[in-house]
């Protein structure tokens, strides 16, 4: 399959080395054009492309940029690739810690309802509720028991299923999270984000999300980190996520 990968940050560039492992062809591509991206490109045996280059021709196009960057991509970015082909994203929005705020996801959006009407194109939200160094270090084969799960939305069933196959070969267990519209329940602070969970438990902690609860933790995010000391540990990390948000919530 070709797979272009906008974004060559911790996510962008795991998933593009995770999709060169899984025997796939991948394109990647960043703001700095081709030469900015030829380095990266050769060391983990992709093609390096510009923006408008990345997107031709592919199958699947992960969307792994800063989450604001998302409404300056090109207009016309999208307009020549078909509408069967699945456009993931994989991003997350932290108002007044990391993003500037966006006054539509404040008010209720879901974050990737958002992505969509700025790209002009229907997306699926997927790899965006698993740390970097989850996504990097812990997947395991197919059936291997305790094996992580992460969470895919989205209206088309096909492309969602393409990517839940993409996420598999990733080494994680695929969950079904809904249409878009619901993706919200995998956004930052919720039971369902970056908690390390197996697909039971994912399944659980999306039941258990309460729609609007989840910015409240979220903005007091760098408060509760800072609790963890300067260097925390990987484990620290998610359990201070499961306690802050955890699936017994609802």
């Amino acid at each position: 399959m070709k797979i272009g990968v906008i974004g060559t940050g911790n996510i962008g560039a795991t998933l593009a080395r995770k999709m060169i492992a899984a025997g796939h062809d991948v394109q990647v591509a960043n703001s700095k054009g081709i030469e900015g991206v030829r380095a990266f490109a050769s060391e983990i045996g992709a093609v390096p492309a510009d923006i408008s280059g990345v997107v031709r021709d592919a199958e699947v196009i992960f969307l792994s940029i800063p989450f604001p960057a998302v409404a300056d991509l090109p207009a016309d970015l999208f307009a020549s690739v078909p509408l069967d082909v699945p456009v993931v994203d994989t991003g997350n929005y932290y108002p007044g810690v990391r993003d500037q705020k966006i006054p539509e996801i404040d008010e209720g959006m879901a974050e990737s309802v958002w992505v969509s009407k700025q790209i002009g194109r229907p997306v699926i939200k997927a790899f965006n509720n698993l740390l970097a160094y989850s996504l990097a270090e812990l997947g395991q084969p197919e059936g291997t028991p305790g094996r992580l799960a992460a969470a895919v939305a989205g209206g088309d069933q096909v492309g969602v299923q393409t990517v839940m196959e993409l996420v598999s070969e990733s080494g994680f267990d695929p969950v079904n999270a809904g249409s878009l519209e619901q993706s919200w329940r995998q956004q930052p602070a919720t039971p369902a984000y970056c908690c390390d969970y197996t697909a039971v438990d994912m399944r659980r902690a999306l039941h258990a999300a309460v729609k609007g609860e989840a910015p409240k933790t979220r903005d007091r995010m760098i408060e509760h980190f800072a609790k963890l000391g300067p260097n925390p540990s990987h484990a620290d990390i998610i359990a201070m996520n499961r306690q802050l948000s955890p699936i017994s919530h609802a």
